[in-house]
């Protein structure tokens, strides 16, 4: 059960990604109002963390079974461990990170999408091909 779970969440964090990616590039301006969303308050901080957390999980569990298994169990890391730090910060400096860090990113909207849009990409076929 926490297999099917997993490689569920896997598929979704990859159907995101690319969803992400073709968003940014048909509708760079409704996403870029989304990524300026992030951390606007204390429960989407913490919505998104656990949903990182639980999403690096997945990724740490199916991981063996997927093709770049050490590249997707890194990433799986990554997200764990700062995640977990971010809820070690209060959520509004976060908040000001994202609110000087989102602008610049933006700048850069279409290679945001096209590297969403890959990454996405590899993960749905990473996890569907397996290792």
């Amino acid at each position: 059960m926490i297999s099917l779970l997993a490689f569920a969440l896997v598929l979704l964090a990859g159907l995101y990604l690319a969803g992400l990616g073709v968003a940014v590039l048909a509708k760079p301006a409704a996403a870029s109002r989304f990524l300026l969303g992030f951390a606007g308050s204390g429960p989407l901080h913490y919505l998104e963390l656990v949903v990182r957390i639980l999403v690096g999980l997945a990724f740490v569990h199916r991981a063996p079974g997927m093709m770049l298994s050490g590249v997707f169990t890194a990433f799986g890391w990554v997200l764990v461990v700062t995640s977990a730090a971010l809820l070690l910060v209060p959520w509004q400096w976060h908040r000001r990170f994202a609110g000087r860090a989102v602008p610049q990113a933006l700048r850069f909207l279409p290679l945001v999408g096209i590297c969403s849009l890959l990454l996405g990409g590899l993960v749905l076929v990473a996890a569907l091909r397996g290792g």
